[in-house]
């Protein structure tokens, strides 16, 4: 007898619940008023990106399913800026929500604007600006595509910067193996050693990294795609420049600054709010976010907010694969976070 799964039965608990008339009790409730539920999304699978990594991407099928039960359930999805407004105002509409985008790469644009166009759903897109300007695919998550796409090779590591020997790529830890040994020895900076490395993998795979390439596979937006985006009304804000959290807080404030002067120069508007990249963060970040006029900070820990939040420390509820219609709309109307969960997500495996 097959047992069901923890999705299973979080799918199973809020479909009795909306039965009941729970769900939309809940959903009407002043309790759910008071607080505003911040969707997070990675990406938007063009192909079957969401077949690789469902913890990262979702179908583009999958994304438009979501705009219609947001649709369906009457929420007021709320640009981020007034939407926190609001929220510490104590004004908000029934059934808010606010939908943010991580990182900013050109699945954005390619498929997930077209489809919030057509609802009529604002956006922000939290933009790491490194690979923007240098704009080839992102070594890690590129590295690691290309070797799940041939996950039935064995792959002959020599004379491949890092690898050394032959590697099984049928196994998942395998692949994870070839990537951390390929990152291991790199720098963690804009190296075109880095990007090299990457193409020679992939044509070692056989894989056709010019296709790939055109097809702007896990590659950020360009500055005039920013530049275009904004002014159809798209919310750029704060990723960091290198998509990372050094222990260091003048380091890490150094690169916010970077980001922000990038960004502002892309869209002609200073940005004020602020995404932890992978949802990592340290305490001593908040004081130097709030000293550089940092309004908010949105973390990858579940939850919704209220008006005891730390600004700075923001919940929202991260959007993959593996969260089925039911929890996703359990989570909209605010039955989702009354359950048993996690309370730390952690972060998403991105390296620039």
């Amino acid at each position: 007898m097959r047992h069901m799964t923890i999705q299973e039965l979080k799918a199973s608990s809020f479909n009795v619940l909306k039965h009941l008339g729970i769900a939309d009790w809940v959903a009407e409730s002043a309790w759910r008023r008071r607080r505003l539920l911040i969707l997070a999304f990675h990406g938007i699978a063009l192909n079957d990106e969401h077949q690789w990594s469902p913890g990262l991407y979702i179908s583009l099928a999958q994304f438009e399913r979501r705009l219609a039960l947001l649709k369906a359930t009457s929420c007021n999805v709320l640009p981020l800026g007034e939407a926190l407004e609001r929220l510490y105002r104590g004004s908000l509409p029934r059934r808010a929500v606010a939908l943010t985008f991580d990182d900013g790469y050109y699945d954005f644009l390619a498929g997930a604007w077209p489809l919030l166009r057509a609802y009529g759903y604002p956006a922000t897109v939290y933009l790491t600006t490194a690979r923007v300007e240098h704009n080839l695919p992102n070594v890690g998550l590129f590295a690691s595509y290309a070797l799940w796409r041939a996950r039935n090779q064995l792959l002959c590591g020599d004379g491949i910067y890092g690898l050394h020997g032959t590697y099984a790529l049928a196994a998942p830890r395998e692949r994870e193996r070839v990537v951390r040994q390929i990152n291991d020895g790199l720098l963690n900076s804009i190296d075109p050693t880095k990007d090299a490395v990457v193409e020679a993998l992939v044509r070692r795979l056989g894989l056709d990294y010019d296709a790939l390439f055109q097809k702007r596979v896990l590659t950020l937006l360009r500055p005039e795609e920013v530049a275009r985006l904004a002014r159809e009304g798209v919310d750029f804000q704060l990723h960091t420049h290198l998509h990372l959290t050094p222990p260091d807080v003048n380091d890490f404030i150094s690169d916010v600054l970077r980001n922000r002067d990038l960004i502002e120069s892309f869209t002609g508007k200073r940005p004020q709010h602020f995404c932890y990249p992978s949802g990592n963060y340290r305490t001593d970040y908040l004081s130097a976010l709030r000293q550089q006029g940092i309004v908010s900070a949105t973390t990858c820990d579940p939850g919704m907010a209220t008006r005891t939040s730390h600004p700075l420390l923001l919940p929202r509820f991260i959007d993959t694969s593996n969260v089925s219609d039911a929890v996703f709309e359990g989570w909209l109307t605010g039955v989702a976070p009354c359950l048993p969960r996690r309370t730390r997500r952690g972060g998403y495996p991105v390296s620039n």
